[in-house]
């Protein structure tokens, strides 16, 4: 792209500020503003006045129906297992990371899952990970496809970790990197900001970009071509989550459902996760944010509390679903933020209170357009020890602690 073309381009989106320091900047930085132009996707811009925008009202929320419970897993444990084993072994599963996000929380500025949780030997997040894959490798004696999301920030580190530490023991062959989609950050007139003079502020757009991200990076007819039929998706946070579960996998095919998720019981009815439901008698996730205190503390006959399953951030996909939610795109969460940007006068400016918003799409409108989704609930302390914060709930610590538990030396 040119400068007169980028000029043309960007007056028809009434962002031709983009351009006002270009005289100022090296060949090196106008080449690179100049691609980070054309690389916008500024259809995003619309969804600010148009029917793709989220939409903060919920339908109506009840309590789920029917759930794979801890007792039910254990009655067909066997039937689910070879089910799930033979979809392995026959090369319809691959795994996908969702690792794009910093390890900022935790006091450490480098890939969340280059994080060293061992305490008397080095033990990766990132490795946690591919121990618990290759368990399953060596059960099914098939080598899984994993591909592996990262964004534009923590690209290079993580793919250089991966190499240095020989991939943990995988074989390369089925791994694949790919980079996170970004969006732009607007002011709240619609005005793209810029985070430098030659660099334009974007942002990873949210853990539902990662099926239209994998299209974008032509994995999708990569693994088609594999005759991959279902995809396994998990965040990079929790260190015992089982992945490409032989049984998780046998249960979502057993019952026809569209899609799965892993779940855990609530810890206590205001524990901090999403919870499974029912929205307008589809599948849901209700934010812990958006339940009222009266449904936090609702019981069911039976005396469980009826939004119980809280989920984990492990679902079960089929790709031919996938295709149809993406062409039917997923709606933009619009969301403010306090946006670092430079000001007309080129200076860097951080601001205190909310001053723009962010683009974002989220897993959770996935599960809502299945028709099914399954929540497959599995035992807390042997499946569920995310690394969110450096103490406290979801630690460093109490992940620690759960590793050790479950017989994993750190």
């Amino acid at each position: 792209m040119t400068f007169e073309n980028a000029k043309c381009f960007l007056e028809k989106y009434n962002q031709k500020h983009l351009l006002d320091f270009y005289n100022e900047l090296s060949t090196s930085e106008q080449s690179e503003l100049l691609a980070q132009i054309e690389k916008l996707d500024f259809s995003i811009l619309k969804s600010l006045n148009t029917e793709n925008k989220a939409s903060d009202k919920k339908g109506k929320i009840e309590p789920l129906i029917t759930a794979a419970t801890i007792n039910d897993i254990a009655k067909n444990s066997k039937e689910y297992y070879e089910i799930g084993i033979n979809a392995l072994k026959s090369n319809k599963i691959a795994a996908v990371l969702l690792a794009g996000g910093q390890g900022t929380r935790l006091g450490f500025d480098k890939p969340k899952g280059m994080f060293n949780i061992g305490i008397t030997k080095n033990l990766y997040i990132f490795e946690c990970l591919i121990n618990n894959l290759m368990k399953i490798v060596k059960t099914s004696g098939n080598w899984i496809p994993l591909l592996i999301m990262t964004s534009e920030k923590n690209n290079d580190d993580t793919v250089n970790f991966f190499k240095e530490n020989n991939f943990f023991g995988y074989n390369n062959n089925y791994i694949d990197f790919f980079v996170q989609d970004m969006a732009p950050s607007v002011d709240f007139n619609g005005k793209i900001y810029l985070e430098s003079k030659s660099r334009i502020s974007l942002s990873p757009n949210g853990n539902g970009g990662w099926f239209s991200s994998i299209i974008k990076s032509g994995l999708l007819e990569k693994l088609k071509t594999q005759g991959i039929e279902w995809l396994n998706v998990f965040a990079v946070d929790n260190v015992l989550q089982k992945i490409a579960d032989p049984q998780f996998i046998g249960a979502v095919i057993k019952s026809g459902s569209q899609s799965g998720s892993k779940v855990v019981a609530k810890a206590n009815p205001d524990e901090r996760v999403g919870a499974m439901c029912l929205e307008d008698g589809k599948p849901s996730i209700i934010e812990y944010f958006e339940l009222t205190n009266e449904m936090a503390h609702q019981r069911l006959e039976d005396g469980e509390l009826a939004y119980k399953f809280g989920v984990t951030l492990n679902y079960l996909f089929r790709i031919d679903k996938l295709e149809e939610i993406n062409n039917s795109r997923l709606p933009l969460h619009i969301v403010r933020k306090k946006i670092p940007y430079i000001d007309k006068n080129g200076n860097f400016i951080t601001p205190k209170e909310p001053n723009g918003y962010k683009f974002e799409k989220l897993i959770l409108d996935m599960i809502h357009m299945h028709e099914s989704c399954l929540p497959y609930e599995v035992i807390r302390n042997k499946e569920f020890a995310p690394v969110k914060n450096a103490t406290g709930v979801d630690s460093i610590d109490t992940a620690r602690e759960l590793l050790k538990e479950n017989g994993i030396i750190v």
